[in-house]
This record gives structure tokens, sequence and C-alpha cells, in this order.
């Protein structure tokens, strides 16, 4: 015998609706190229635990600025400075009193092949290769970093002729993978995992050779109403993003 289906009522029809996950929104972010492992963990947790998509985009700071300044359509930027989002901010393209640091990154001399790179750096003054790797320092704060650490320990000049840039500290990680650079100074978040190396050698160059890495997030003026934007930076700032990001070696 067929049953009958009771008519939903109107509260019963809005409780369905408001629990569809088509109120579920996406947020389109720019993402630094040396936070791409932690935010593809953070970004599935945050759809889990909130319905909402995170679509991310990884690139260059310098290389999103210039996007962003274009009209290019995010609503939220992680940057790898702090100086990237302040600009935008003094531009009017953000929403003010959103900034803030989401990490503060390290750098470290990394090499593919175990026990190339000591445990002092001295690698870089025994100068035994023929490729060092950096991000572009013209669009990479990591790059700057890297140059600067560089100039700090008196070898920049030395080493100049053996530098290779990467657009990114992805493609400087890449040209050192696949060994078109014996060693490169890239994210430690990039070769660590739960305090430790994964693969290679390296050497965590000291905080007192760069200026610090202060990794700022910004709401931007296109996701003033977005709520997943929102979220996500409400997000960034729990206990479960953190602890996602402090594996990967960052620091607060």
């Amino acid at each position: 015998m067929q049953m009958k289906r009771k008519a939903l009522t109107p509260l019963a029809l809005g409780l369905m609706l408001l629990a569809a996950p088509a109120l579920a929104a996406e947020v389109q972010v720019a993402v630094a190229a040396n936070f791409a492992g932690p935010m593809q963990k953070i970004a599935a947790e945050f759809a889990h635990d909130t319905g909402h998509k995170a679509l991310v985009s990884i690139g260059a700071t310098g290389a999103f600025y210039a996007q962003i300044r274009n009209g290019a359509p995010f609503q939220v930027f992680l940057s790898a400075d702090d100086e990237t989002p302040a600009k935008l901010e003094n531009e009017g393209r953000t929403v003010k009193g959103s900034r803030f640091t989401y990490a503060i990154g390290k750098l470290v001399l990394w090499s593919a092949k175990p026990g190339f790179v000591d445990g002092n750096g001295e690698v870089l003054k025994q100068g035994h290769f023929n490729h060092l790797a950096i991000a572009n320092p013209k669009t990479a704060p990591y790059g700057t970093a890297a140059v600067e650490a560089m100039k700090k320990l008196g070898l920049y000049s030395g080493l100049e002729a053996k530098l290779v840039q990467g657009e990114n500290i992805a493609q400087t990680q890449q040209f050192v993978a696949s060994g078109n650079a014996e060693l490169g100074f890239v994210a430690l978040s990039q070769v660590w995992k739960d305090g430790r190396v994964v693969s290679g050698s390296a050497w965590p160059v000291p905080a007192t050779l760069y200026t610090p890495i202060r990794q700022d997030a910004v709401l931007l003026a296109s996701g003033r109403d977005d709520p997943a934007a929102h979220a996500l930076l409400d997000y960034l700032k729990g206990d479960k993003a953190r602890a996602i990001i402090r594996s990967y070696g960052y620091a607060f």
C-alpha cells in the first residue's frame, strides 16, 4: 500500500533550506607559493567544518599584487610578506582592519642530496656546486630574504654568478628537487613536516640573517560581503588551522 507523504510545513521547509549545502559559498584565495602545502590541508578542513569551499590559486606575492591591482577576482589574499597587503590597504583595495599575520616564515638552505648541506651552512663558503637556486627577489619575499642572508654572510658577490632564479618559491624548490640546482634557498615549510626535514639535507638559516618574514592575510574589497571569505579568515585564526601551520615549521 502506498503511503501518502505529508506536505512540509513552511517552518520545516525553511529549516531544510537553511541546512542545505546550496547555502555554502565559495571564496577565491590568492596564496603565496610557500604556503601551498598547509593551505591544501586547511582548505580541506575548512570545507569539512564549514561547508564553504576555498578555491586556491598559488603564485608569487609580487605577481598577485599586480593581478589584484588589475582586477583579478580574489576575495582573500594570503601574502608571503606584510608589506604587500599593507600597500593594498593604503590603496583602498582591502577591507580596513581585516589584515593580520597568519604565519612567520623561515628560510632554509636545502639540497635534495642527503649530506650535501651541512648543519652550519659551510657548503656556501666551500662553493662545490654549480647552481644555487633562489626565488626572484623582485617578486618573492623568500628570494629577498635569501639575498639579504648571503649579503650578511659576505658571500653574495662570490655566489652571484651561480644563482638561478625561480619565478616563485615553488619553482625554486622544483629546481633543487629535480637536480637542476644542487642546492637552494627555499621556505622551510616546503621541506619540513612535524619537526624534521622530509628529504635531502638542510640548514635552517638563522633568523638574525634576514628580516622576519611576517606573512599577512587580508580581506580584499571584493570579499567585503562574501560569507565564505569572512569565514576563511576566521578559520585561519583557529586552533585547527594553527596546528597545521605550526606542523610545517612556521611560527606566529
